[in-house]
C-alpha cells in the first residue's frame, strides 16, 4: 500500500511516533540479589491472579501471571476487547475522523494511505468515566496505532479499511504509585530475577469505518467496526 501522488505522507501521521516502546529506569533483569522480603512479596503476588480471574478481571490476571512467570516473552492481549473500552474507542474514532477530514481536503476521489503512528492512551478504572477496572489493572495505559486505506468515492462516501495494534512495555516503574502503594518493591521482582518485564502486544485486522455521502457523522453517532466481508 503506497501513498497517492497527492500525498507527501500517510494521512493522520502528524503527531504519531515511529516506535511504540517506552524505556524505564529500572535496573536490569536479575541484576540485584533477592532478599527474603522480595520472596515474600512474590509469594503474595502469586495468589492474586486466581483471585482476579474469579472476580472476572481476566485480562489483569493474565498480565500479572505472565510477569511472575518470568519468561520475558511477548504476551498477546485481546486487541478487539481493548478496542471496545470506551476511552480507547474514542481515541480511535478521533483518528478516523482526522483521516476523513484529511482525505476530504485533498479534493478528489481516490484511495489514500493512512497511519496514525504510535500514540498513548490512559485507561481509567471507572467504567462510568469510559474506563475499565480489568484493563486498568492489566495495562493502565498503552500505545496504539491504526493504519490502513481511506477511499473517497465519487458519491462522497468515505470508507476506511484499517488495522488496530496495541503495544505495552509492561513493568512497574520506580517512583510511581497507586493508592499510596509504591511500585518500587514490585519493580524489584524484575530486578532480582523473581519476575520479568515483557512486551504486551495485540492486533485486529479487517476493520471498516464507513460514512455515507450525506452523513456528517456515522449512523447513530457511533462508529461500528466490522471485519471486512461481514458488514
Amino acid at each position: 500500500m503506497g501513498t497517492s501522488p497527492a500525498q507527501e505522507e500517510p494521512l493522520g501521521r502528524s503527531g504519531g511516533r515511529a516506535e511504540p516502546a517506552i524505556p524505564n529506569d529500572n535496573a536490569a533483569h536479575a541484576s540485584l540479589p533477592a532478599r527474603p522480603r522480595d520472596r515474600v512479596l512474590r509469594a503474595a503476588c502469586v495468589a492474586v491472579p486466581p483471585l482476579w480471574a474469579a472476580l472476572g478481571v481476566r485480562h489483569a490476571a493474565g498480565t500479572l501471571r505472565h510477569y511472575l512467570r518470568g519468561t520475558g516473552r511477548p504476551y498477546r492481549v485481546d486487541a478487539r476487547a481493548l478496542l471496545a473500552v470506551p476511552v480507547v474507542r474514542e481515541e480511535v474514532d478521533a483518528r478516523l475522523a482526522e483521516w476523513r477530514a484529511a482525505a476530504g481536503a485533498l479534493g478528489e476521489p481516490g484511495a489514500y494511505a493512512a497511519d496514525s503512528g504510535w500514540r498513548g492512551v490512559l485507561i481509567g478504572r471507572r467504567a462510568g468515566a469510559g474506563g475499565s477496572a480489568d484493563w486498568w489493572l492489566a495495562l493502565r495505559g498503552a500505545q496504539y496505532r491504526i493504519s490502513g486505506t481511506v477511499r473517497v468515492h465519487e458519491d462522497g462516501s468515505v470508507v476506511s479499511d484499517y488495522r488496530f495494534q496495541v503495544h505495552k512495555s509492561w513493568n512497574f516503574d520506580r517512583g510511581e504509585s497507586e493508592f499510596g502503594i509504591p511500585f518500587g518493591p514490585f519493580a524489584r521482582l524484575h530486578e532480582t530475577g523473581l519476575a520479568r518485564e515483557f512486551t504486551a502486544v495485540g492486533e485486529v485486522d479487517g476493520l471498516v469505518d464507513a460514512v455515507g455521502p450525506r452523513e456528517s457523522r456515522p449512523r447513530g453517532g457511533l462508529l461500528v467496526d466490522t471485519p471486512a466481508g461481514e458488514g
